[in-house]
């Protein structure tokens, strides 16, 4: 893993992701490595996902400008990076950039996989507006080491989520991207972990391939299992993500819990 400090000239871009006006990325490259990962294309950078990470060292400042001159509006963080994958916990880039929107009360809206959330709830409660998702893909711990390599075990982010809607914090569990087989495996304890934890809201996405994208999941695949590939070719050709994603609406729905589909 290669990580580096750069200067960012820009913290807040615009954002086409629904319910955002802006995206605030503190890095750039992930650690957390998700093999079905879609920022590769979006970023065009041809280097390995999950080997390298840029610190934007510098972004607080940056964002402190911004804030003087843009209109206010919902700043998505960690929109195309998780900004609180392990090197948060050295460089807490994330931690400055929330110290920076306080004041100001922007809203802000969290997406991520990682427990290190917690560590800022003291921020997160000043806000006005802030909510949290939690993104958990499957239970199947399995697939989950081989297809999200650094990532946590689904079980330490439903305990996240639990914590988040303790401290009075709106959450959102995200349940995506669908994969064949893993998804469904255990798919009724998930969505009951969910509403247990206190989460009322649920996103559904279902598998996008961008360009590159299969390239680097197909042998993680293969890996689990030589007919996977096969498998989700298939998928990919006919209804399977439309009926997952309609059993899994239905689901949430019987647990109490607003779903709908994530774009």
């Amino acid at each position: 893993m290669k990580v580096h400090e750069v200067v960012c000239l820009s913290a807040l871009v615009p954002s086409r992701l629904p319910g955002l006006q802006y995206a605030l990325n503190p890095y750039r490259g992930c650690q957390i490595g998700c093999r079905y990962c879609y920022a590769p294309a979006v970023l065009r950078d041809p280097r390995p996902w999950g080997g390298y990470v840029e610190v934007k060292r510098n972004m607080p400042f940056v964002l402190a400008r911004e804030l003087k001159r843009e209109a206010p509006g919902v700043v998505g963080i960690g929109t195309v990076t998780d900004a609180y994958q392990a090197v948060e916990g050295r460089y807490r880039v994330t931690r400055y950039c929330l110290e920076t929107l306080l004041p100001h009360d922007w809203p802000v809206s969290i997406q991520t996989k990682s427990s290190l959330v917690l560590r800022d709830l003291d921020l997160l409660g000043g806000f006005s507006r802030a909510d949290v998702g939690v993104t958990i893909t499957t239970l199947d711990e399995r697939t989950r080491r081989v297809i999200e390599p650094f990532g946590s075990p689904a079980s330490k982010r439903l305990e996240t989520l639990r914590r988040l809607n303790e401290a009075g914090i709106d959450t959102w569990a995200f349940i995506g991207p669908i994969l064949p087989e893993a998804t469904e495996r255990g798919m009724e304890d998930l969505v009951a972990g969910i509403a247990e934890a206190g989460t009322r809201k649920v996103l559904v996405d279902r598998l996008r391939l961008k360009e590159g994208t299969w390239a680097m999941l197909e042998p993680s695949l293969r890996a689990l299992d030589e007919g996977l590939p096969a498998l989700y070719e298939k998928a990919l050709e006919g209804p399977y993500f439309a009926d997952m994603e309609r059993a899994i609406l239905d689901l949430a729905a019987r647990h109490g819990i607003a779903a709908e589909p994530a774009f």
